[in-house]
């Protein structure tokens, strides 16, 4: 018997990794979810709400219509028009001014997780300029090689928090979340930045290849440190949790009131662009 037991024991174990677990899951508690910014661009600027979805929803969450949003600056009330379902926007002649303070409210029609009523205040930065961006390109990298980025800055002594924004002719490479670029300056605060990596463009990707004669353009925007936070954490719960038995994820902090999800970010915008050679 002690001799075959060895053998039964990883054959039950197998075995037992089959079967279906079934996971209960709360899904009754709905939240509103934020997302908008505010930026020293001249342009229509954006707010998008809508409402969290159980785990298994596999379609588009659902959009909060009627709401009543605006955006002030302590000064002068902008009121956003719904222009799309869940979509307000402002005048396209709206900009935001640095050193001021944003505050988004929003008033539902009917409560969301037992509320009407929500705000963000977001900062918005003193501008650091993106002097200039470079090319290196490295063919034995990656299948079919990866461009490295590089720019070229001069950082303030306080401490800040970035992130970049990629456009290969126009068309927005750091298209999602999880490509999105922040660093914070720990490493060269209140120096010059001469020409350092920020990313690598990958060649094997049709939406990130570049050709002869591409223009590349790099946004450099300057964020807060709540904000810098909140897209690491974002960032780190899209990648998962290893082991995979590890502790289950949870909402990411952001600074809606009343229990609601999301950010409202502010901060200036500096755009550098250079051509593929």
């Amino acid at each position: 018997m002690n001799t075959i037991l060895p053998f039964i024991l990883p054959a039950v174990l197998l075995l037992s990794c089959t079967e279906r677990i079934d996971l209960p899951l709360d899904e009754s508690i709905v939240k509103l979810v934020v997302e908008g910014e505010v930026t020293t661009d001249t342009t229509i600027h954006t707010v998008r709400l809508t409402e969290t979805t159980g785990y298994y929803y596999s379609q588009e969450p659902p959009v909060v219509s009627g709401a009543n949003v605006s955006i002030t600056d302590g000064e002068a009330v902008i009121y956003l028009t719904e222009a799309q379902p869940g979509i307000y926007e402002t005048s396209a002649g709206f900009h935001g001014i640095e050193g001021r303070s944003y505050t988004l409210n929003i008033r539902l029609s009917s409560p969301i997780g037992g509320f009407t009523e929500f705000s963000a205040t977001s900062v918005m930065d003193k501008m650091v300029v993106l002097d200039s961006v470079g090319l290196d390109f490295y063919p034995e990298f990656a299948e079919q090689g990866l461009w490295e980025v590089n720019c070229w800055l001069k950082d303030s002594t306080s401490t800040d928090f970035y992130r970049f924004d990629l456009f290969r002719n126009d068309q927005l490479i750091t298209y999602k979340l999880s490509k999105w670029i922040v660093t914070d300056d720990t490493f060269f605060n209140g120096g010059y930045v001469d020409g350092a990596a920020i990313t690598y463009i990958d060649q094997n990707s049709d939406n990130e290849k570049l050709i002869k004669g591409d223009t590349l353009n790099v946004e450099l925007k300057s964020i807060s440190r709540e904000y810098y936070s909140f897209i690491r954490e974002a960032q780190a719960e899209l990648r998962g949790s290893n082991p995979l038995f590890s502790g289950p994820g949870a909402n990411v902090k952001g600074n809606i009131s009343n229990g609601a999800i999301g950010f409202f970010a502010a901060f200036p915008v500096s755009r550098v662009k250079t051509i593929v050679l």
